[in-house]
């Protein structure tokens, strides 16, 4: 299996501290030195990324950071292979909309948009933008979300009337070419059924290799009772350095700047999440206590959920050398992994470590090929559409 890796746009702010980073949670207090995230910063984070081997880019949702459509949408220029994960919300739009919209990016970008759909765990955000649906609504609405934007795209006007949406004759200008990759995430059961019928590739935050095992066997027990197959993805940050004692040298800088009030202010603000995936992430540092090591936090060997103190969502780091990175990357992948969309602060300079790093190791193992390499594209083009049509 050859996997592919992204990277992550950092669009509510970047610096050399994980302090009120994450778009989960307000970046008022935060310490440290502060990257705005303006265009010319944005820019040289997507030119870096492309020009080191990253497939992609993740833009996150949410109201601390800049909207992920606009945002990609000025970068298109910038680059000229890298695609963009772009993160929405159903429900806030219409889904005929979504799928125009989704389909005249793909035209002016000449194919390089995914889409990474969130329903959404924090139940006073939703409200921020006028959703006052259950939890479970939101994913009952997300499953006729996604089947209208697939029926939009078929070319032939649609119609659809559930509980959440009534269209008549929904459809675009034409169909999008290629049709766009669809991204999700969920723990709960209100997820799992969403994912199979509707998703091409199933994302979960990195947990440890056992958690991740039995969710991806959850998930592919639910798209084989649909007659479908998944591709999967996980989410993770990265502190990676020529040797073992250097990458941990930079998760405790990391942890030294974590003021103790922001972790009570994060954490009150994730602790009311109705997220089942944000709840597992904050078991794994549960026991934590300030004015520990580095260390303390590690859950797995080289797994660290030091991240998720300060920042909602991917809240654990791959520490290590590049070899032992690549070897924890590999272990994933043996689960069924294919898909690594990674992250770093600074994103910049992390985008290199790893990008110069470990990306080259793995490709001496024969697990990765570079982007625009001979036969590299085609087959991840081939899998993405195979995952999506079973």
């Amino acid at each position: 299996m050859t996997l592919t890796f992204d990277w992550f746009l950092p669009t509510s702010g970047d610096g050399r501290t994980i302090v009120g980073r994450g778009h989960s949670i307000p970046l008022a207090g935060a310490s440290g030195a502060q990257r705005a995230p303006d265009l010319d910063y944005l820019g040289q984070v997507a030119r870096s990324a492309e020009q080191l081997g990253f497939a992609a880019v993740l833009t996150p949702t949410g109201t601390w950071c800049e909207d992920a459509w606009l945002a990609t949408a000025a970068l298109i220029g910038e680059t000229s292979r890298l695609k963009f994960l772009v993160a929405f919300r159903p429900g806030l739009i219409s889904p005929t909309l979504a799928a125009q919209m989704a389909t005249t990016y793909q035209r002016l970008s000449r194919g390089r948009l995914l889409l990474n759909v969130v329903t959404g765990g924090q139940a006073d955000e939703q409200r921020r933008f006028g959703d006052h649906l259950s939890h479970d609504e939101r994913y009952a609405r997300t499953g006729e979300f996604l089947a209208i934007v697939r029926g939009a795209w078929t070319g032939t006007p649609f119609d659809f009337d559930g509980e959440y949406y009534q269209v008549t004759g929904a459809t675009t200008m034409r169909p999008p070419e290629p049709v766009p990759g669809v991204f999700f995430g969920g723990s709960s059961a209100a997820a799992g059924p969403v994912a199979a019928r509707y998703v091409d590739t199933y994302l979960t935050w990195g947990e440890p290799p056992e958690q991740v095992a039995e969710k991806l066997a959850w998930i592919r027990g639910l798209a084989a009772a649909e007659g479908r197959e998944l591709r999967f993805g996980i989410r993770l940050h990265v502190i990676t350095r020529d040797s073992e004692a250097e990458a941990w040298a930079v998760a405790n800088t990391l942890l030294d700047h974590i003021d103790p009030a922001e972790v009570e202010v994060a954490q009150k603000a994730l602790g009311a999440s109705e997220s089942t995936g944000q709840s597992r992430m904050r078991a794994l540092h549960a026991n934590y206590r300030h004015g520990g090591r580095a260390s303390d936090l590690e859950i797995y060997p080289h797994l660290w959920a030091g991240v998720g103190l300060v920042r909602g969502g991917a809240g654990t780091a791959l520490v290590g050398s590049h070899g032992q990175v690549a070897d924890l990357i590999e272990e994933y992948a043996a689960l069924g992994i294919s898909e690594f969309i990674l992250s770093g602060y600074p994103h910049l300079e992390e985008a290199y470590w790893f990008g110069e790093g470990v990306l080259p190791e793995l490709r001496r193992r024969g697990v990765w090929t570079p982007p625009g390499a001979p036969g590299a594209d085609s087959v991840r083009e081939l899998a993405a559409a195979g995952a999506g049509s079973r």
